[in-house]
């Protein structure tokens, strides 16, 4: 059953009519618009180094193993150190190094897309299809200031790129992607434009049915979704840039981990932003940027499935909930001869409403009441002092003045529900974060090593605050009581690299004061959550190589691994995903590639039994495994290319640790708790073109 109007289902959205237009008109390219036509790569990619200490910077549009993604929690998770909580399909949650969360700043071109639904089945990743944008940064743990508060695991940069065109000209990407279970996604990504402006236009849509697992058993993952994106910008001179964008989307989905159903996912998006550059001597640029995101999601048991017809679920229900976001930031580059600073001031805030009822669409005739609202004013710079000629050392602070106001009259429901002991209360706290780091290359290597300390106070998230039925022991609720997180985190590690050998190696170890933990006890009126603060120990580490051992054949490895300990209790901490090691092998020739990854995931006996996160728990230990899967890659011509590979070729029946269900999802018995399996043998290829 589809909650789609006629006009944006697959092939009909007005979006794609008028990319498909541009697609097939007569094209006039400018030839130094290099940096969106470039050649295409006749590989896939198996796995990605850092390009600088704890930076990753890659392109999401290139294909990659295992299927290319369908959200940004999908694309995250082929990173070393990035886990994923998965619900269905898509739209699982993202988690780096065993933190979840908004211990993870994620942002679209600057902006912060923050989910509504208390149980994040619309995890801010859920918005974002990553071969819309141009670039993905990844900086891991606490070792920047320029994005926002808190980023105690990192941060996570989806960005587009401003047109560049020299004269009149046009650029057309796209590409097709099939696969098994009904897979099927399109994107046409085209602009055009001259030397005083542009416009890019951009489109995706993307399909997938019931995937099977290893063992052939069904897994209710049907999702469909769909956006488009506008842009205009206007370049007066090679320094300037003022551009405008809008985008809207929608989806649904089903979740084999969930009660309930996505189906709706609408996004609302609005940027403005300017650039001025090459300004003087020493203030180099100038950047500034407000935006506008609104998520509107629906959840509900008879969309996408039957009711249950037994238990607190029985009937038809739904929940309506949204969040709007507003924000702003702006910030200048100041160079000296040795010195680099970066300062600015940024500013959000975010309003939550919902509504909920018994009854099929019975949600729509009622109000929408607002239960919490957010704000958050942050000032920080950031330093690069170029010490020496192998010498750098760069630091960072920001101070954050966060409040939340509680506008809930009750809580609970049902027989539960009480009248609100915190109602129309606010609470407030400044928080300063900061970080060192040193970096030196070594003068008779190509070896840089580098060593940072960081720190990051991050105020409790509505997740947090809003979704637990009860705060620590002795506390009103979670929202009089639970205390802002404070993470100090040690960092270092090296990086190698020469024509035939690529290899690094990162570390942390880091204590957290007031850990947000939940504990989660089934009672008679169903699973009851806690949130509570407990000081816990983290550490681990990423290390990987790429080695070409011959002209033709390159082998790659790499391996992750996450620690953490409840220090108040004495236990482990709870959702810390397994050892995680992924091989490559690759051959290629100018035009074509061929190559295998092999995933070998340890078991994970560390667990805190009903202890974990706002989306998970540790239900059980869970069993290692691998993955092994095959692709290829032709380059047709300098305009087209296609890839396809078999994901689990073996088709291995396993679960990852951190996607133990306990909900009463599609296909999965009620208090039952049992691993969503990953998919089976899964065949996919894929068609990029360019021109």
């Amino acid at each position: 059953m589809s909650r789609f109007p006629a006009d944006t289902r697959m092939g009909c959205t007005p979006v794609l009519a008028v990319l498909c237009g541009a697609l097939l008109a007569p094209q006039a390219y400018a030839d130094d618009h290099a940096e969106h036509h470039n050649e295409l790569s006749p590989t896939v990619i198996t796995g990605v180094a850092p390009s600088s200490p704890l930076t990753i910077v890659t392109n999401p549009k290139d294909p990659r193993q295992p299927v290319p993604a369908s959200d940004g929690g999908d694309y995250l998770k082929t990173i070393p150190g990035f886990a994923l909580v998965r619900n269905g399909g898509t739209n699982g949650d993202p988690v780096l190094r065993g933190m979840f969360g908004s211990r993870l700043n994620i942002l679209t071109n600057g902006s912060m897309m923050l989910g509504a639904c208390p149980g994040r089945m619309d995890a801010p990743t859920s918005y974002i299809s990553p071969e819309t944008y141009d670039k993905l940064t990844v900086i891991k743990g606490p070792q920047t200031v320029l994005w926002g508060p808190g980023a105690s695991a990192g941060t996570v940069l989806f960005d587009r790129e401003p047109e560049q065109f020299g004269e009149l000209g046009t650029r057309v990407n796209a590409s097709i992607l099939a696969g098994s279970n009904g897979r099927f996604d399109k994107v046409l990504d085209a602009a055009a434009g001259g030397s005083l402006g542009y416009i890019r236009v951009i489109g995706n849509q993307a399909h997938a049915d019931d995937y099977k697992d290893g063992n052939n058993d069904t897994v209710g993952s049907r999702y469909d979704k769909w956006n488009g994106d506008v842009a205009l910008g206007w370049t007066p001179d090679a320094d300037t840039l003022l551009e405008l964008t809008a985008g809207r989307g929608d989806g649904q989905a089903r979740y084999a981990g969930r009660g309930m159903d996505g189906s709706q996912f609408l996004r609302e998006s609005l940027g403005l932003r300017f650039e001025k550059s090459n300004i003087g001597e020493v203030l180099d640029k100038v950047e500034a940027q407000v935006y506008y995101n609104y998520a509107d999601h629906v959840m509900d048991n008879y969309s996408l499935r039957t009711p249950s017809g037994t238990g607190m679920m029985a009937g038809p229900m739904a929940s309506n909930v949204d969040r709007r976001t507003l924000g702003a930031r702006i910030k200048a580059t100041w160079r000296w001869a040795d010195v680099q600073l970066i300062s600015g001031i940024d500013a959000q805030t975010n309003e939550h409403r919902q509504r909920s009822s018994a009854g099929v669409d019975t949600y729509k005739n009622l109000p929408r009441n607002k239960d919490a609202d957010f704000h958050n004013y942050g000032v920080f710079g950031e330093l690069t002092w170029y010490a020496a000629d192998n010498d750098r050392l760069i630091s960072g602070a920001r101070l954050d003045r966060a409040s939340a106001k509680d506008f809930r009259q009750r809580t609970g429901s049902g027989m539960m529900s009480r009248a609100n002991p915190t109602a129309g209360d606010t609470r407030a706290d400044t928080l300063p974060s900061g970080f060192v780091r040193y970096e030196h290359d070594l003068a008779d290597s190509p070896t840089t090593l580098y060593a940072g300390l960081g720190h990051a106070e991050r105020f409790p998230d509505y997740w947090e605050l809003f979704s637990p039925n009860r705060g620590p022991s002795g506390s009103l609720n979670a929202f009089d009581s639970i205390k802002p997180e404070k993470t100090t985190q040690l960092d270092f590690g090296l990086q190698y690299k020469t024509a035939d050998l690529e290899a690094w190696a990162s570390g942390y170890i880091g204590q957290v004061r007031d850990y947000i933990l939940f504990n989660y006890t089934p009672g008679m009126m169903g699973m009851t959550s806690q949130a509570q603060n407990i000081d816990a120990r983290i550490m681990g580490g990423e290390l990987g190589a790429a080695y070409k051992l011959t002209a033709n054949w390159k082998a790659d490895a790499t391996l992750a691994y996450a620690w953490g300990k409840n220090s108040s209790d004495g236990k482990a901490l709870p959702q810390m995903p397994p050892l995680d090691a992924r091989f490559g092998l690759t051959y290629s020739e100018d035009d074509w590639s061929a190559g295998a990854l092999w995933r070998v995931v340890a078991a994970q006996n560390r667990i805190d039994q009903n202890k974990g996160n706002v989306v998970g728990k540790d239900f059980d230990k869970s069993g290692g495994f691998g993955v092994f899967s095959l692709n290829a890659a032709y380059r047709i011509n300098k305009n087209f290319k296609v890839s396809t590979g078999v994901d689990n070729l073996f088709g291995k029946a396993y679960a990852e640790h951190l996607n133990l269900a306990g909900n009463a999802g599609f296909g999965y018995p009620a208090n039952d708790p049992q691993a969503i399996n990953e998919p089976g043998r899964t065949l996919w290829t894929k068609v990029d073109m360019s021109f």
